[in-house]
């Protein structure tokens, strides 16, 4: 089988200092792949710069700010082509419940911060990526790049006191078709990946019995899943490029409760 050659072909991952973003990064750095890395960490910006190398760039910045996503596709550009995009930038607070004890309604800050940071963010990643990558040379298909965005398990049954969460993520599900629509015109793809319980260092610090009965919840296989599957997944779907606007769960057939 001939070898795929993609030292000019960047991957601009944000979020990527950490958790399923950093297993992607060093994921596609392992494949070959340029890799710039957008994350807002500081210290964690050091160590995935240190891993990435000579073939990796790194920008300590938000999702937010225009001028940091610009940087970072210029970075991308840098290496030849920022030809594919992974936006797992995100998180937030569950946010409690609609209305809480007493009747004390939502705390609209913290719905509108968890809004910002997946929402917003991932759209601000994919207007500026996309237009970069709309410049790119045409494949036979007319394809010139293609994007994964990062939503969750919650975006579809999102549990009690999830509401700012769930709904952050449930309007990326909704995002992902329109999107793909959208740039269908400039030939680039957008796919999404639904996450269930991933093994990622967050689990680090909780109790072992904690961890064991999540596990337990999962039909199959019974673990947690591996931030490298995420990795695989977000490159199938880079790659194959007759998947398009499509959301892929990746969570052993789990499905949240109510709570």
């Amino acid at each position: 089988m001939t070898s795929v050659d993609h030292s000019s072909r960047a991957v601009l991952i944000t979020g990527g200092a950490s958790g399923l973003g950093e297993a992607t990064a060093l994921y596609f750095s392992s494949q070959g792949h340029p890799v710039v890395v957008l994350d807002l960490d500081e210290q964690k910006c050091v160590e995935i710069r240190a891993r990435l190398g000579e073939r990796g760039a790194v920008v300590c910045g938000s999702v937010l700010e225009d001028r940091d996503i610009e940087e970072a596709i210029d970075a991308a550009q840098g290496f030849g082509e920022l030809r594919w995009v992974v936006a797992c930038a995100g998180g937030g607070e569950a946010g409690g419940r609609l209305v809480g004890k007493g009747g004390a309604p939502h705390d609209m800050a913290i719905f509108q911060r968890t809004i910002d940071l997946n929402v917003t963010g991932s759209f601000n990643t994919l207007r500026l990526t996309a237009s970069a990558m709309s410049g790119n040379v045409a494949d036979p298909d007319g394809e010139r790049g293609a994007a994964v965005l990062v939503t969750s398990g919650a975006g579809f049954e999102g549990q009690i006191g999830q509401i700012a969460y769930g709904s952050a993520k449930s309007a990326l599900i909704g995002m992902t078709l329109i999107a793909a629509r959208d740039l269908s015109s400039v030939g680039v793809r957008v796919n999404a990946i639904a996450p269930g319980v991933m093994d990622t260092s967050a689990w680090e610090q909780a109790p072992a019995e904690m961890k064991e009965a999540l596990e337990a919840t999962v039909p199959f296989p019974k673990r947690l899943g591996a931030p490298e599957e995420f990795a695989k997944l977000a490159e199938h779907l880079l790659s194959n490029r007759y998947m398009n606007g499509h959301v892929a769960r990746l969570d052993g057939a789990l499905r949240f409760s109510p709570k």
